[in-house]
């Protein structure tokens, strides 16, 4: 079986630069259509009329849309003669090339007929344009309210086209979209009202995974709302709102906690913080050390009934003249036994010198 089981289409790579590789191949198309077909001659072009369905089996890699859209770019280049409405109101292509000689009987593609040139500054989209434009289900209102934009824009840039009709329709398109993108974000937009409650969804957001207090993202709910209805605003993303609200508010309040120097009892379920086990790391105490005071530091100070404002600090204390207790029995057992130098008399301090260096009582001041 041939990989080419068609005849091929044979495009002029110059005149591809010229006009566009779309319009090369459209143009060399039509030329074959017209070959095999007698075509009608009407003033000094030779006319004739082609079905859409034939196109599509010509060119079965394009939409109608596409076919169309190209066929106007060749007409408004200058090459192409069009004498029918679009393709999809009338299914046909009336078309003649834009050649100044009678009786044709051999395809030759004409030059591009039509330079670049500035805009005017009275110039307006022809009908075909607007037609055009009406496939997209845009109104001729508003293309018209676009004109005058169009005009001033191109006019103070100066640059030349080969065609405005097309770059007008790129432009009102872009609008066009743009347009309908925020209508329908605005049209998902509802205004905060005092029945308002986060979804499932939010909740589950904000106390399963993030661990917020359940309790606390209730107690947000009033605030959030009031907020929100004086400003008289109207947002589709209520809900994400809610949750940066919530996260915001519960960083604070976590952050205060940790810092509240207000003094208050100590808690049955205490526990220090990792920023002082990272203390005691840097001191070179061991952090199992330190776990192993916890219990007894919690059961004495609950019983005390005293009140602090840091407990960490408090711990840290303890921790630290513990430690040192135990380095200092540790260094008098690994000295216990050893003579005294010979000829010394009797030391009178009744604390060794590890003793004063290991001292931490200051701590507990």
């Amino acid at each position: 079986m041939s990989l080419i089981p068609e005849k091929p289409l044979v495009i002029s790579p110059s005149l591809a630069a010229t006009i566009g590789l779309e319009e090369a191949i459209l143009l060399q198309t039509l030329g074959e259509v017209r070959s095999h077909h007698t075509p009608e001659a009407q003033g000094d072009h030779q006319w004739l009329t082609t079905s859409a369905s034939q196109l599509l089996t010509l060119l079965p890699f394009w939409q109608l849309e596409d076919i169309q859209r190209i066929t106007s770019s060749l007409r408004d280049k200058g090459v192409l003669l069009v004498a029918s409405a679009p393709l999809r109101e009338s299914a046909e292509l009336r078309f003649a090339f834009n050649e100044r000689q009678a009786n044709v009987s051999c395809v030759s593609v004409p030059p591009v007929a039509r330079s670049t040139k500035t805009i005017s500054p009275d110039w307006r989209p022809e009908e075909d344009v607007i037609r055009q434009l009406a496939q997209y289900s845009i109104p001729k209102e508003f293309c018209s309210e676009q004109i005058p934009e169009f005009v001033t824009y191109w006019t103070e840039r100066g640059e030349p086209r080969y065609s405005w009709g097309s770059r007008f329709i790129k432009h009102v398109l872009r609008l066009w979209r743009s347009q309908q993108t925020e209508d329908a974000r605005r049209s998902q937009e509802i205004p905060m009202s005092r029945d308002w409650q986060p979804s499932r969804d939010a909740l589950e957001i904000l106390t399963r995974q993030a661990g917020i207090n359940s309790n606390f993202v209730e107690d947000a709910i009033p605030e959030f709302v009031l907020y929100w209805m004086e400003r008289g605003e109207s947002s589709s993303t209520w809900n994400s709102r809610f949750i940066m609200h919530v996260k915001r508010q519960w960083a604070r309040f976590t952050s205060a906690m940790e810092h509240d120097t207000l003094p208050k009892p100590l808690a049955a379920n205490w526990r220090p913080s990792e920023e002082l086990f990272d203390v005691l790391t840097l001191a070179n105490i061991p952090r199992p050390f330190a776990e192993g005071l916890v219990a007894e530091f919690v059961l004495y100070w609950r019983e005390s009934g005293q009140l602090y404002g840091s407990w960490n600090t408090k711990f840290l204390q303890q921790v630290k003249r513990a430690w040192s207790r135990q380095s200092t029995a540790n260094n008098q057992d690994a000295l216990h036994g050893q003579q005294q130098r010979p000829h010394r008399p009797d030391s009178t301090r009744t604390r060794t010198l590890v003793d004063e260096l290991q001292d931490r009582s200051w701590a507990s001041t």
